[in-house]
C-alpha cells in the first residue's frame, strides 16, 4: 500500500488530471508532428504541452515540491514531495490514432509513493489510489480478477522489440505457457489488470517515471508489482518490472523469466 497522502493534494492530483485532458484531447487525432528523441523514443507537441501544463499548476500551487518528468527532467531534487509525471505513456499509440496510452501522475513523499493516477483522456477513464485506500476507476472500487494458474492468465507487455538482447527468452518462457499473449498497451494494459480483464504485464528497461504512479494502483487494487528478481521497485533507475492481478501468479513467472 502506498504511504499516506494529505486530501488536498489528492484533490490537487485530480485537477492535474484535469489539466493533461483537456490538452491531451484537443490534440487526438488530429495533424501533429513528431519528433524523435536522443533514445529514439517519439515526441509529440501534445506530450510537450501536456507535462508543461502540470508543471505549471504545480509550480503555481505547491512551489516547494519537486518535480520529475520525462519530457522536461528534474526540477528541485531535493524536495520532501515530488511528483513523477509522464504525459503520454504511449506515445507510439497516441500519435496513430489509437487511445491505448495515458497520463501518468505519482506523488513522493522522502522518495517512496503516496499517490498514483493514471488518466485515460480519450475515454474519460481515471485510474486514482493513495494512502490505504482501495485503487479506484473514475471514483468506484476495482479489483483484479482471480487467476491461479500462468496457463489460464492473458500476458500484456509492449512488444518483442523491446526485449531484443534483454529478457527476450524468458519473455517467449511466459508466452507459452500463458492463455493469451496481446501487446501495445503500455500503462494502459495495467489498468485493464486491475479491472479483471489482463493477469499479467512485463516491461523491460522502464523508467520511474514509467511505473511510479501505477505501484500504487496495481498494489492497492490487491495485486503486486516488482522487479524481476521479486525485489520493491526502486524510483531512481531504468529497470525492469513484472505486474500481476493475482499475487499467486508472481513466483511462477518470477521462474520464468529467471529459466
Amino acid at each position: 500500500m502506498a504511504g499516506a497522502c494529505p486530501p488536498d493534494l489528492v484533490a490537487f492530483a485530480d485537477r492535474l488530471g484535469d489539466a493533461a485532458r483537456r490538452v491531451i484531447r484537443r490534440r487526438f487525432r488530429t495533424p501533429i508532428a513528431v519528433d524523435i528523441k536522443a533514445d529514439a523514443s517519439p515526441v509529440t507537441l501534445a506530450d510537450k504541452e501536456a507535462e508543461q501544463a502540470i508543471r505549471r499548476l504545480i509550480g503555481r500551487h505547491y512551489p516547494s515540491h519537486g518535480i520529475q518528468g520525462e519530457e522536461f527532467g528534474i526540477s528541485r531534487p531535493e524536495a520532501e514531495w515530488r511528483w513523477i509525471v509522464d504525459p503520454i505513456d504511449g506515445t507510439k499509440s497516441f500519435m496513430t490514432g489509437s487511445p491505448l496510452f495515458g497520463t501518468l501522475i505519482a506523488l513522493m513523499r522522502r522518495g517512496r509513493p503516496v499517490l498514483g493516477l493514471m488518466e485515460q483522456p480519450i475515454l474519460e477513464e481515471r485510474w486514482l489510489a493513495h494512502g490505504g485506500q482501495p485503487t479506484t476507476l473514475n471514483g468506484q472500487r476495482i479489483r483484479p480478477r482471480r487467476c491461479p494458474r500462468l496457463a489460464e492468465a492473458v500476458l500484456y507487455t509492449s512488444g518483442l522489440e523491446y526485449f531484443q538482447g534483454h529478457g527476450e527468452a524468458g519473455l517467449r518462457r511466459l508466452m507459452a505457457e500463458c492463455r493469451l499473449t496481446r501487446f501495445s498497451a503500455d500503462c494502459y494494459a495495467l489498468g485493464l489488470m486491475t479491472l479483471g480483464f489482463v493477469d499479467l504485464v512485463i516491461e523491460p528497461r522502464v523508467h520511474p517515471h514509467d511505473y511510479a504512479a501505477l505501484v500504487p494502483i496495481v498494489e492497492n487494487a490487491g495485486g503486486a508489482m516488482t522487479d524481476w528478481q521479486g525485489r520493491k521497485l526502486g524510483y531512481d533507475r531504468v529497470g525492469d518490472f513484472v505486474a500481476v492481478g493475482d499475487r499467486r501468479l508472481l513466483a511462477p513467472a518470477l521462474a520464468l523469466l529467471a529459466g
